[in-house]
């Protein structure tokens, strides 16, 4: 199991998040732990250790340590919109 840590980035993004969403994005963080690397989890260009998850319209950024089992969120948490074509 790996041990997961939030920065102030992400937690200062997760407090102006909606109650909804908030909940989502947290068990998903939590989650981690548990697997680090999930299904549809994508492995992030240019960098040894960075993973990106989705969850909606929102994307989590975090480095994978194997070696001591931790997993850091390293990135805010950000809300991406979709346009219609």
């Amino acid at each position: 199991m790996y041990r997961v840590f939030l920065e102030r980035a992400a937690e200062r993004d997760l407090k102006q998040l909606p109650a909804k969403v908030h909940d989502r994005v947290i068990t998903a963080i939590q989650a981690l732990g548990q697997q680090p690397r999930p299904s549809g989890c994508r492995k992030l260009s240019g960098t040894d250790n960075d993973w990106r998850i989705r969850i909606g319209d929102y994307r989590v950024v975090y480095e994978i340590d194997d070696e001591s089992e931790e997993l850091r969120v390293t990135a805010s948490v950000t809300g991406v919109k979709r346009t219609a074509d």
